[in-house]
């Protein structure tokens, strides 16, 4: 089978940087310098993932453009552009809202800022810790210096704890080796929710009403405009990772997000923007959460709690034009039913 000539195996990777290494021991007679192990230890530099084509931004308002990606989930093929990248273009510069999951995706969204304007990024936001929404980070910062990097407080130290890490992996290997080269930036400032930034003639307000996709969602209102980014919060047709997440903390935050900002264009990690994003995924949501607790509450098996889901409209009617849906619906009715069960367990079930 013929392998693209830019993605390079993981593993192959790994072996080729351990030779460089062994290769600069022997060179040295043993004395290892300063600057032979900075340069050892900058071994992956040698091998870079390939590029990522070019997207045209669209702007969505007067002054917020995104960078589609028509895929949602990471392959070699899409060399890990699974998530949009929305940008604010402010007097005082442009400030990113989920920036991209890699070092090559970040170039490339560079490359597109610079069609639009000419003004620097001057802030980078996340909305919560999963990599495909941050780890181009890296390409920011080498390009602009050191930046403000806002994340929610949870999402923050879990990205430097262990996801950050975790991520870079997982999209190398999904990937197979396209996203090589990434370095992990974490956030540097916390931002919660009610903080507002101002960027010239553009205010910024995070919003966060408790789990929903994680526990540190932040979704970013850009007040003028009435846009709001919502991250995974909602996704346009796309199976969203629930596995650290909640059903009803989502359909909680949903609402709360869509009385904070009504009539606002919604712009999804996933998925096209549009006034219908927030109703799409709560209605999804609802008939998976509703049928949960009376499968849990009628202590029906796992196939058994599958089929009632499916049975309800408002779950049937959006199978064939979600992505993801025959891979991922039973997992979704199975986290489900599992969250119902922890609740019951504590008391918490309504």
């Amino acid at each position: 089978m013929k392998r693209d000539s830019g993605s390079i195996d993981w593993r192959r990777r790994r072996l080729i940087k351990g030779a460089v290494a062994a290769s600069l021991l022997a060179g040295v007679g043993g004395y290892w310098h300063e600057e032979i192990r900075a340069f050892a230890k900058d071994a992956e530099l040698f091998i870079k993932g390939p590029p990522v084509p070019d997207i045209a931004p669209e702007q969505l308002s007067e002054h917020v453009w995104m960078i589609y990606a028509k895929d949602g989930f990471p392959t070699p093929e899409n060399r890990g552009m699974m998530s949009n990248i929305t940008f604010v273009v402010t007097d005082d510069g442009v400030v990113i809202l989920d920036g991209g999951g890699s070092v090559q995706i970040g170039e490339m969204a560079i490359r597109m800022i610079r069609t639009v304007t000419d003004k620097p990024v001057v802030a980078i936001f996340a909305s919560h810790y999963h990599g495909d929404h941050y780890l181009a980070a890296h390409a920011y910062f080498e390009a602009f210096g050191e930046l403000p990097f806002y994340a929610h407080p949870f999402t923050k130290a879990a990205i430097a704890k262990k996801e950050g890490n975790l991520w870079l992996n997982l999209l190398e290997r999904w990937t197979n080796g396209a996203t090589a080269g990434t370095k992990l930036i974490p956030p540097n400032r916390e931002a919660n929710h009610g903080d507002t930034f101002r960027f010239g003639n553009v205010t910024i307000r995070c919003h966060h009403y408790g789990r929903a996709h994680t526990p540190g969602d932040l979704c970013f209102e850009v007040v003028e405009d009435k846009v709001t980014h919502v991250g995974d919060v909602a996704m346009d047709r796309r199976i969203a990772n629930m596995d650290d997440g909640s059903y009803p903390g989502s359909l909680h935050f949903i609402d709360a997000l869509k009385a904070a900002c009504p009539g606002h264009l919604w712009v999804p990690g996933h998925g096209r923007p549009s006034h219908m994003v927030l109703d799409w995924q709560r209605e999804l949501f609802a008939g998976i959460w509703e049928n949960a607790m009376k499968a849990f509450d009628e202590g029906l098996d796992p196939s058994e709690a599958k089929a009632l889901v499916l049975k309800d409209p408002r779950v049937a009617s959006k199978a064939a034009e979600t992505k993801g849906w025959q891979n991922n619906i039973g997992k979704y009715v199975s986290l489900a039913v599992l969250e119902a069960e922890r609740l019951a367990l504590q008391g918490k079930l309504d």
